[in-house]
């Protein structure tokens, strides 16, 4: 069956707000409040500036979500679009679902001159993660991340 890679719809608030709390879980071993996550989701629908949901989708199954956030490089005078929130089911995991995703989005790097690529964080103990994004031609060695967060 076919994957449809697309942006996401208002209905599907629901199942990606679950994904992110999986991911969370998964990843970080932190539990998000279910009602905050619904919340944040929702706001990126009401504000399309916050960014964009997309999905994978294989029949009528949402199978995998991320956001894609805008920043302004004034180095490049270009928007960097950042993948966040990158989750796929553990059932379709190793099956190239990502690729598609990120080939989606390259797709429209390439085809818009106002954008001046991707990028993404990935927590340095994804090891897993981290070699899919270098497969893609990724490149991890140029930026450290770090960040200052209030407690949640």
């Amino acid at each position: 069956m076919k994957i449809e890679i697309r942006k996401a719809r208002r209905e599907e608030i629901s199942v990606i707000s679950f994904f992110q709390i999986k991911m969370a879980k998964e990843t970080e071993d932190i539990d998000l409040e279910k009602d905050v996550v619904f919340n944040g989701v929702t706001a990126v629908f009401d504000d399309e500036s916050k960014g964009v949901y997309w999905v994978a989708e294989k029949g009528n199954e949402i199978i995998a979500s991320m956001l894609m956030t805008p920043e302004w490089s004034d180095w490049r005078n270009k928007t960097v679009l950042w993948f966040q929130s990158v989750y796929v089911l553990k059932e379709y995991r190793g099956q190239g679902i990502f690729r598609l995703m990120y080939e989606k989005l390259a797709e429209i790097v390439n085809s818009d001159e106002n954008i001046g690529g991707l990028r993404l964080y990935v927590d340095k103990r994804n090891v897993s993660a981290q070699k899919v994004y270098e497969k893609l031609g990724m490149d991890g060695e140029h930026y450290r991340f770090f960040e200052w967060m209030k407690e949640f």
